[in-house]
């Protein structure tokens, strides 16, 4: 009845796994039972959980990405402990299988669940609000690809207590990942929690290209959208581009393990090789589209905090559309070492070089915008300065490793990790902290502490060079990727300095957490209600902080690349609305929610092989999508004097704050 499914699956044996579990459950129980006890069920139900305001979703996007940071980074202390402790000759806490799950589950989360919803929930908070329409085109898809990154999150941390996760490293390479050697359930968690999760991307992909291409303010022209949506715009053209890559090719790997096909076996035909060419295909754009959107936010930063208009608009958007169109032909720079050939392998060097050209063109942007500029260290100044030092450095190893001779040698090494995390923890990670304290103040209408802020920065950056840069002398060294068991002694004295880089690391996520709490606390000190508090330059900033459901009463006319900035250099920073009209918004829908929540139990049931819950979920899935679709979504409408008694309260806040 239960399929593979045995209460031997559940490791008793695992001290670690189970103080782990037990705490997450303790956790778990003490919130619920908050929630209850403050009577906050309906409240979180009917403005959260169903909501299709595309602010809400974005928010629980960046609180989902904040709570599996904490996953992902905790199996990091545990990864550089282990590695300290065995150069050292010490008794082990890690069985290697163990640890290989960890490693496998650190690269999957902080990719899928961290950095993505991060992004994702930047863009769904922002786009909207910088082109001027009331919501994205399709606001129930929006609900339900949240729930579908939910629901492969739980999918994989359901793997903590119940079976294994995959031991495979992040992208679960064949032959390691065929049934013949993994023949457990762990690359099958890892299969069906990546498939959710990319389905849900998919549709957020398709629904923010169709939001910025067709719902533009009258008279945004796409050489007047902001840099944040334009960088925005051609990460989600990769999405749309890419993850169906990465659909099928797990759908293919899944056909190997469920009905003994031959894609990826060297038996009857098949070549693990295109494997690697197939997710690659994928993996390197995926990097673009985690860095394109922090990109634009940098944009909006450099330009807001030095006082100045971006440096080279035009620049940097053919920057970001050459980027977008090169991240397709360098996939192969991530196996050189397959054994193409020279010409194939300088062809994809090349490329890689290449591609290196317009990102640099955007540093200098950066740069030139703050030479003779006006600069405030605000701290989302301090993460942009951070970045622009360390994606420097992660972008010269990039260089190096272009070099097909020389990425031969360092390819397997720790070289190539302390370069990685050069680049997406300098790029994307600060560049979604510079977004988060830039942006706080629009989504929740006050500003985050300065004080605790920088203190979470410095800790940060300082962290992040010592726990990184030793990588990179233990890779010249000739320490290889993935070792935990019987390291040589010689790498101990690094290693140990690394481990101290990650403690390090942990007090800056500590100071951000804190940070929160003395934001929320101080609340009423330090808002913001006109929504210009950093004297911003485009449109999200001509509303009020935080928007109301409606964004807009009166959709604007944009006139000017810096609309925004135009009208408050001439006086002009909220315009009273003569005449008011009733608005029709979508309704709130737990569709999302029921569909999500059967495909966690299609995934589980899929992985378990418990066949008829499997066909239970699923037919659940496909019945509940066709009820849903004769339902009309726009049925929620906003009275014209509901509306001018929220933009009057607005206009009297503003002339009370004393700004004209």
């Amino acid at each position: 009845m239960f399929g593979k499914l045995t209460l031997n699956d559940i490791p008793y044996n695992e001290p670690i796994i189970m103080v782990t579990v037990s705490s997450i459950i303790v956790s778990s129980l003490i919130i619920l039972a908050l929630i209850t006890y403050f009577k906050k069920w309906h409240y979180l139900w009917t403005e959260w959980f169903t909501s299709v305001d595309h602010k809400r979703l974005g928010i629980m996007y960046i609180i989902l990405a904040f709570i599996m940071l904490l996953r992902g980074f905790t199996d990091a202390i545990m990864m550089r402990s282990q590695q300290a402790l065995s150069s050292a000759g010490k008794d082990i806490f890690l069985p290697p299988y163990h640890y290989d799950q960890i490693f496998t589950a650190h690269g999957v989360i902080m990719i899928f669940f961290v950095a993505m919803p991060f992004v994702i929930g930047l863009m769904n908070i922002i786009i909207p609000l910088q082109i001027g329409t009331r919501d994205v085109a399709f606001p129930f898809l929006n609900n339900l690809s949240f729930w579908f990154t939910v629901a492969g999150m739980l999918l994989i941390n359901l793997s903590l207590g119940v079976g294994e996760f995959a031991k495979t490293g992040w992208l679960a390479y064949p032959p390691l990942s065929e049934k013949e050697y993994s023949p457990g359930v762990g690359v099958d968690y890892w299969i069906w929690s990546l498939q959710i999760a990319g389905l849900g991307t998919l549709m957020t992909g398709i629904n923010l290209v169709t939001t910025i291409v067709k719902m533009r303010a009258p008279g945004m022209l796409f050489m007047k959208i902001p840099v944040f949506t334009w960088t925005s715009l051609c990460a989600n053209i990769l999405i749309v581009a890419a993850f169906p890559i990465l659909t099928v090719t797990i759908t293919l790997l899944t056909a190997d393990r469920y009905l003994h096909t031959h894609f990826f076996t060297n038996d009857m035909g098949g070549n693990m090789m295109m494997y690697i060419n197939l997710i690659w295909a994928w993996g390197h754009p995926e990097v673009y589209i985690l860095v394109l959107p922090v990109f634009g936010v940098f944009s909006e930063v450099v330009a807001t905090f030095c006082k100045k208009r971006l440096f080279g608009y035009t620049s940097l958007v053919w920057a970001t559309v050459c980027i977008t169109i090169l991240s397709f032909i360098v996939w192969l720079h991530h196996f050189f070492t397959m054994g193409s050939g020279a010409d194939v392998n300088a062809f994809f060097g090349i490329a890689t070089m290449i591609i290196s050209i317009p990102t640099g063109v955007k540093i200098f942007n950066w740069l030139f915008t703050m030479y003779q500029g006006r600069i405030i260290f605000n701290s989302a100044m301090l993460w942009t300065i951070g970045f622009i030092i360390t994606f420097t450095i992660g972008g010269m190893t990039g260089v190096l490793l272009a070099v097909p001779g020389a990425n031969f040698v360092l390819h397997n090494s720790l070289f190539l990790i302390a370069h990685f995390h050069n680049v997406i923890i300098g790029g994307v990670v600060f560049g979604c902290f510079a977004a988060m304290t830039y942006w706080f103040p629009k989504a929740f209408g006050f500003t985050l502490n300065e004080k605790w802020g920088k203190r979470a920065f410095w800790f940060w950056i300082i962290g992040f060079f010592i726990a990184f840069m030793p990588l990179y002398f233990l890779g010249l060294m000739g320490m290889t990727r993935r070792l935990s068991q019987h390291i040589d002694t010689s790498f101990h004295t690094l290693l140990t300095i690394a481990a101290g880089g990650s403690i390090l690391i942990a007090c800056g996520i500590t100071c951000q957490i804190i940070q929160i709490i003395v934001s929320i606390r101080d609340r009423n000190q330090n808002r913001d209600i006109t929504g210009d508090p950093w004297d911003g330059r485009t449109l999200e900033w001509s509303t009020s902080s935080p928007p109301p459901i409606y964004n807009f009463a009166i959709i604007p006319q944009v006139n000017s690349r810096d609309a925004f900035w135009v009208m408050k250099e001439q006086g002009i920073s909220y315009k009273k609305i003569e005449k008011y009209i009733p608005l029709q918004m979508p309704r709130n829908t737990g569709v999302g929610i029921i569909i999500a929540g059967l495909s966690l139990l299609f995934g589980f049931a899929m992985i378990w092989e418990i066949w008829w819950l499997a066909t239970i979920s699923l037919l659940g899935i496909i019945i509940t999508w066709i009820m849903h679709s004769f339902k009309q979504d726009y049925n929620y409408h906003i009275l014209s004097d509901e509306i001018k008694r929220i933009e009057n309260k607005h206009l009297v806040q503003i002339i009370k704050s004393g700004i004209k």
